[in-house]
């Protein structure tokens, strides 16, 4: 039987690569203007990044149900009394890792940070192209 940890961490990982390689993808594949490129590549990534920061505070919560974490108890005792002690200090991580910030601003400042990786593949497919170009004409 697989782990349900193991499905979680695959998911991430595969919605990980979609957003470093989905830019690259659509930058080869339409061809088009710095315009068209980055509006595409904006919406196409805000909606990942929207559905990776969901499932990254989602699959935390599913874990901490996985490992018999009760969210309702009213102090640590009654929090952690269906927790196995080798699970204590995963769900202890788990449990400070949905703190703090929500996903949706998690989500925000993924976008931004998006911005300039999209202006660094777009200037490497720049350099590219004229250094093909260079090559053709030598």
């Amino acid at each position: 039987m697989i782990d349900i940890e193991i499905i979680i961490q695959a998911t991430i990982f595969l919605i990980l690569g979609l957003i470093l390689a989905l830019p690259i993808f659509i930058l080869f594949k339409l061809k088009q203007s710095l315009v068209v490129y980055s509006l595409t590549t904006l919406i196409i990534l805000g909606v990942i990044i929207w559905i990776f920061a969901w499932w990254s505070d989602k699959s935390a919560l599913i874990l901490l149900d996985h490992y018999g974490f009760n969210s309702n108890g009213f102090n640590d005792t009654e929090r952690f009394q269906n927790v196995t002690q080798e699970n204590i200090d995963k769900v202890k991580s788990l449990e400070t890792s949905i703190m703090g910030i929500g996903w949706p601003l998690k989500a925000i400042f993924g976008f931004l940070m998006t911005i300039p990786y999209l202006i660094f593949v777009y200037i490497v497919k720049v350099l590219i192209d004229r250094i093909k170009k260079k090559k053709n004409e030598a």
